[in-house]
């Protein structure tokens, strides 16, 4: 067993103190840093529609209408009323304090109205937008309906108007101008009629309700999309441990068999020690990085007071899934690696390892959303994806009976105890040979003979 240690910090110091493990654990922060910039720099904060804008008014009412829209800061109120209605369970009073900061902020695009009166020349107006005088020069040429406030009859629509613009208007721009109209234009409809906005405003505004899964055992807060991220987050990082581990077990282990370095190391343990150290030294790496991933997933969640969301068993499950599923791929990846001389030739004897990788993310989606069907429970029961499954279902909406977990860490161990057999006889033999690379029918002759 001393041995086995050995090989194991051998090969975890190996692998920790290299620029690929390091860049490994700092590739997450750097990409949501660089997807944190992107939108910094795709962000409208420091954006104002402004500009010169003309209308052709038949009605009379809409242009003093939209002057009073842009008086009265109604871009700031809609957008604080928008907040507060699509508050998250639980975070009311945060939103609350977010529209009252919107709500006294200057938002609201600084257009000037113009009203021409309804015999104007609209193509002498037409060429204002193409002038290059910035008192003259306008932004945008608005003609509005003359039926644009009331219907003529029953069996006619509502006008509407014609929007010109000038040929180098931003889109957010137009789409202000188009905004300032559409809420001058529905005051002024819901007025005809005799109605009051602010009554319809109340009316059909619906709070956001608290949102409550009910269980055999208890009744828990619930938190929107937390049913579509939790599943995937947790198989991010199965993935991510498993799969950054094997492959880097898998290309040493090659390179040592290629470089002859096996040979001096076989000659003080045993291939079975070898072959344990291996797993023990990678795996103790791949926790390394999960453990960090999880912490910084766990301090997201707090920070938006969201960890009672987040039962404490499922991250006891993932340890324990980790550990299943890393030791039935990693064997898989370290018999690949012992049986090849390059890593061009473990193609093909690496395929139904990636379709055993990815099968999991195909039914990601179909187990989260019914993790209780015929296709989640054999799924959750079926080496060598059954620790994804399980994972999947755990971590769902509704989680499976504690002893179908149990059951399905028990067939996981079993399964592991099955891979651990075959890859050790294939590391056995396959280590040491060299040549042309076996196919499958030669890995089950080498498990046969040895």
């Amino acid at each position: 067993m001393r041995k086995v240690l050995w090989i194991a910090l051998r090969e975890f110091l190996a692998i920790v103190w290299t620029k690929a493990f390091l860049f490994g654990l700092l590739f997450l922060p750097l990409m949501i840093g660089l997807v944190a910039v992107a939108i910094n720099l795709m962000s409208d904060d420091d954006f104002r529609a402004a500009g010169r804008i003309a209308l052709i008014d038949p009605t009379g009412r809409v242009t003093a209408e939209a002057r009073q829209a842009l008086d009265s800061n109604a871009m700031e109120r809609n957008l604080a009323a928008e907040v507060r209605e699509n508050a998250p369970p639980g975070l009311e009073g945060a939103a609350d304090g977010a529209a009252d900061v919107i709500e006294a902020l200057d938002l609201g695009p600084d257009f000037t109205l113009v009203q021409l009166p309804t015999d104007a020349d609209l193509d002498a107006e037409k060429a204002m937008l193409l002038s290059e005088d910035p008192e003259n020069a306008l932004l945008a040429l608005v003609v509005i309906h003359a039926n644009a406030i009331e219907e003529p009859d029953a069996t006619r629509p509502f006008g509407s108007y014609d929007l010109y613009t000038a040929p180098n208007i931003d889109e957010r721009e137009s789409g202000a101008v188009r905004s300032m109209l559409r809420e001058a234009i529905v005051d002024l409809r819901i007025s005809a009629y005799g109605l009051d906005r602010g009554t319809i405003d109340r009316i059909t505004r619906v709070e956001g309700g608290q949102s409550i899964t009910v269980t055999e055992t208890e009744e828990r807060e619930a938190f929107e999309g937390m049913s579509f991220i939790l599943p995937m987050a947790f198989m991010f990082l199965l993935f991510m441990g498993i799969m950054g581990g094997g492959q880097g077990m898998m290309t040493s282990t090659i390179e040592e068999k290629s470089s002859r370095v096996v040979e001096v190391l076989l000659s003080a343990v045993s291939p079975m020690e070898l072959m344990a150290g291996k797993l023990f030294g990678h795996m103790s790496a791949s926790l390394i990085g999960m453990t960090i991933y999880l912490v910084a997933g766990l301090i997201v969640l707090g920070s938006f007071s969201l960890l009672g969301l987040l039962d404490p068993m499922l991250i006891v499950y993932l340890f324990l899934f980790f550990f299943i599923a890393y030791f039935t791929i990693g064997s898989f990846m370290l018999a690949v690696g012992s049986a090849v001389n390059e890593l061009r030739e473990t193609q093909s004897l690496m395929m139904p390892v990636m379709i055993i990788t990815m099968l999991p993310w195909f039914l990601w989606m179909p187990i989260s959303r019914d993790p209780n069907s015929t296709l989640s429970v054999v799924s959750s029961f079926l080496p060598p994806i059954s620790s994804f499954g399980m994972m999947l279902r755990v971590s769902s909406t509704e989680p499976p009976p504690a002893w179908q977990v149990w059951l399905s860490i028990g067939v996981g161990v079993l399964g592991v105890y099955l891979v651990l057999w075959f890859a050790a006889r294939v590391f056995r033999i396959g280590i040491l040979l060299t040549g042309k690379p076996p196919d499958f029918r030669t890995l089950m002759r080498w498990v046969r003979m040895s």
